[in-house]
């Protein structure tokens, strides 16, 4: 077998563990590659994107520098520094290396979309709208960049806009137990309280541990002045999460009509 049937051979492997998760190993085959090619810049990016996998990301970074290096204009390698930068919580160096990612590869939807995140990251609502809507545009069926979008609708107060969102969301994934949790958070803000609960029992389907859905649900039943039943799911929330939920309820607007009942004051201490 020659030395560069080897190569090819140690690349594919490699490739082929990190697609099915054993990333420490598919370094090692990087490795064996880039020992004796050690200006491949595709096998440098490659290895960078398993070490991201593996958390290693400052390596990471380290890699795919030196895919740059070798390669200026190779895309995945700005992408892949700007998700392992973001990770770091370099939110602003991520976002300058995702815009020249794009400039190489502007059909590149996961770009678009994870430079949306760091946008919503750095609270710069209206850039990362439109960087969601650039990847829906392209992956229309990519159901986090609608949710995404609709948090960063939702934000700026622009709670319609939001639910529609929302909406196309859970068309693309009926199951999305988090989106409907958010959409019972939206409809709260639009007083649509009715609607809310019912999302909020869609995202316990699917969820039924879930904390932010009862307290949502408790929240809903309290802006309609129902003692009973926001005090009796906001009793589900505390089972699941007591500190944070009762410090919220004492001071979280939502619950004022209920307040000064003695079943809330006796569940949140506040009597």
């Amino acid at each position: 077998m020659s030395q560069k049937h080897d190569f090819h051979t140690w690349f594919s492997q490699g490739n082929a563990l990190h697609d099915v998760g054993r990333f420490q190993v598919a370094v090692t085959r990087f490795d064996k590659v880039l020992e004796a090619d050690p200006k491949n810049h595709e096998v440098w990016s490659h290895r960078g994107y398993s070490l991201y996998e593996m958390g290693a990301y400052e390596e990471a970074i380290t890699s795919f520098e030196r895919a740059m290096q070798l390669k200026p204009k190779y895309a995945l390698a700005w992408h892949g520094k700007a998700i392992a930068l973001a990770k770091l919580g370099r939110y602003d160096e991520a976002v300058t290396h995702f815009s020249r990612s794009l400039k190489l590869n502007p059909q590149d939807h996961k770009a678009w979309y994870n430079q949306g995140n760091a946008l919503s990251c750095l609270y710069r609502y209206k850039e990362a709208i439109a960087s969601f809507d650039k990847t829906v545009e392209l992956k229309p069926d990519n159901h986090r960049a609608w949710y995404n979008r609709a948090v960063a609708l939702a934000v700026l107060r622009r709670y319609e806009d939001a639910l529609t969102s929302l909406d196309t969301a859970l068309t693309i994934k009926p199951s999305c137990d988090y989106a409907w949790n958010y959409r019972g958070l939206v409809l709260n803000k639009l007083s649509r309280y009715a609607e809310a609960v019912a999302s909020f029992d869609r995202s316990l389907k699917y969820r039924a541990d879930n904390p932010n859905a009862w307290y949502g649900k408790a929240c809903s039943y309290a802006l309609q002045g129902d003692v009973e039943q926001a005090v009796k799911n906001l009793h589900r929330a505390l089972v699941l999460s007591p500190n944070l939920y009762r410090l919220m309820a004492q001071t979280d607007s939502s619950f004022d009509a209920v307040r000064q009942s003695k079943p809330f004051q006796t569940l949140t201490g506040s009597g």
